[in-house]
């Protein structure tokens, strides 16, 4: 595959297609983070403020990853990323025009939506690779995609300088800002008339009920359930940190509120589950053993992706102000200094997928990937001003290579679990990155950057711990037939049958 990874002909045209378009993504999802600090000032916002900026941004990630999952496996990939590009100018020229907090809040909140752009490329990108190449394929995708978090922190401080003499000599973000949108909103239309669903003469296989993920045992239903109110939680914890003191976007009243819109949301959820899985519930139905999965391996990878993505999007949100306030550096120097954490993607996330593939186990892999981040975000916790910049830069590159390694390890896996429903999981999984990414920065709001990198990296150890004993090998996790038959496709993206 790596040999041919630059040919630009048929399966290797779709991935650098794909991959340019979440790279677009985020760097739309990420425009904020290298301004945030010449924002407050412009805007007169207080840190906390900011703090509660970058959690929105994050936000509407979580429940906009499921319902793009659902339109994904329905509509298609090329149709579904074609509008959400397009969709990605509107918050992105709303937070260019936004004069105080409120607006703020808002575009970012829709911005959140830009985010999951991410699922909708696993899904293109399994339908067009063996699962033999399906760690290293997908790594590239995510980590070539992911260096657009550099591009928002590296070029975008640049473009607003360069663009000063516009804005009467200050930093002219809003036009940085505003380019990302419209840049991305043209590459939607080019996209949409130049990509396909699947290869030549391959069906793209939907699932056969709408609404929720099809599950194949009654234990496996409740597990979903459960994994659908964690995701719940984070938005309550969201409203929660909007209440309070210095912030004051939401009333108590309305906190109240917009906890019981998420309890209704949940009730919906849990509806539309049951109404899909009916008949397994009520023991009209059962499973052949190559048509079921564990959910319980999904939410092992749910939590992979709390400690990999979460932790990335955490620290990608937070790093240019933490360099500037550590260091007492200028906000061009320091959101470049932070550029190196999402720099790596460009290696990082393909390594962890290359890996997956070569190592000759995914769960090893995933182990001993999660080791190497709690002992990453060890390090930091002990990062301060007294420290040589360039030792603050190396053990922030090493968090990152783990971090994003994890990433790829993780969707090694994701595709080869329930081919038909790639999307609705890819949707879940990644809706925990995102999961962690409030947390985290909810909790880092509250304190520190050294309570945040602890808390980091003890979540990684006991995901570790988690991988090592529970995670189980995938079946048919490195076979490289094509797929000539909807049997071969079922087996091929079965992860196990359920003892």
């Amino acid at each position: 595959m790596l040999k041919n990874l630059f040919s630009f002909r048929d399966r290797y045209r779709i991935l650098h297609q794909t991959w340019f378009a979440f790279f677009l993504t985020f760097v739309c999802w990420f425009n904020f983070a290298p301004f945030a600090t010449t924002i407050g000032k412009e805007l007169h916002l207080a840190p906390e403020q900011i703090k509660t900026i970058g959690i929105c941004n994050l936000a509407l990630t979580i429940p906009a990853r499921l319902i793009i999952g659902m339109l994904l496996d329905r509509f298609g990939p090329r149709i579904t990323y074609s509008i959400l590009l397009m969709f990605a100018a509107v918050p992105c020229l709303a937070t260019a025009f936004s004069q105080d907090f409120n607006q703020l809040v808002i575009s970012r909140l829709l911005m959140g939506i830009v985010g999951s752009g991410f699922v909708v490329g696993i899904r293109m990108v399994a339908e067009w690779f063996p699962p033999k190449e399906m760690g290293s394929a997908q790594g590239i995708y995510g980590g070539w995609g992911n260096f657009g978090a550099f591009g928002a922190e590296f070029a975008l401080p640049m473009i607003a300088v360069a663009t000063s003499f516009l804005a009467g000599g200050a930093s002219n973000w809003r036009l940085a800002i505003a380019l990302t949108g419209i840049i991305a909103a043209i590459y939607g239309v080019i996209y949409f008339n130049s990509v396909q669903d699947t290869p030549a003469g391959k069906v793209y296989k939907r699932p056969k009920k709408n609404g929720a993920l099809e599950v194949t045992s009654v234990k496996s239903f409740w597990a979903m359930i459960v994994s659908n109110f964690g995701l719940i939680f984070a938005l309550g914890l969201l409203a929660w940190r909007l209440e309070q003191k210095n912030i004051h976007f939401l009333t108590l009243g309305q906190m109240y509120l917009v906890w019981l819109a998420l309890l209704g949301l949940f009730a919906y959820q849990t509806y539309k589950a049951y109404e899909v899985n009916k008949e397994l519930l009520i023991g009209k139905k059962t499973y052949a053993p190559t048509q079921r999965y564990n959910f319980s391996q999904v939410a092992i990878l749910e939590f992979t992706y709390v400690t990999n993505f979460g932790s990335e999007l955490a620290a990608v949100s937070m790093l240019p102000a933490f360099f500037e306030r550590t260091f007492g550096l200028e906000h061009v120097v320091a959101g470049m200094i932070a550029a190196t954490y999402p720099f790596l993607n460009l290696v990082s996330r393909p390594s962890g997928g290359v890996i997956s593939d070569k190592f000759g186990s995914r769960k090893w892999t995933m182990t001993i990937i999660s080791v190497g981040i709690g002992v990453g975000y060890l390090m930091a916790h002990f990062i301060n001003g007294n420290w040589p910049i360039p030792l603050a830069i190396a053990v922030t590159m090493f968090c990152a290579y783990f971090a994003q390694a994890g990433c790829g390890a993780t969707y090694g896996i994701v595709p080869l679990i329930k081919k038909e429903a790639t999307g609705q999981i890819a949707g879940n999984v990644g809706a925990y990155g995102n999961f962690g990414g409030v947390v985290y920065l909810t909790i880092y709001s509250l304190t520190d950057a050294p309570t945040l990198f602890s808390t980091m990296a003890i979540a990684a150890l006991i995901c570790a711990f988690m991988c090592a004993f529970f995670l189980k090998e995938p079946q048919d996790s490195f076979d490289g037939a094509p797929e000539e038959s909807a049997e071969a496709s079922n087996q091929q993206s079965t992860i196990l049958a359920e003892e």
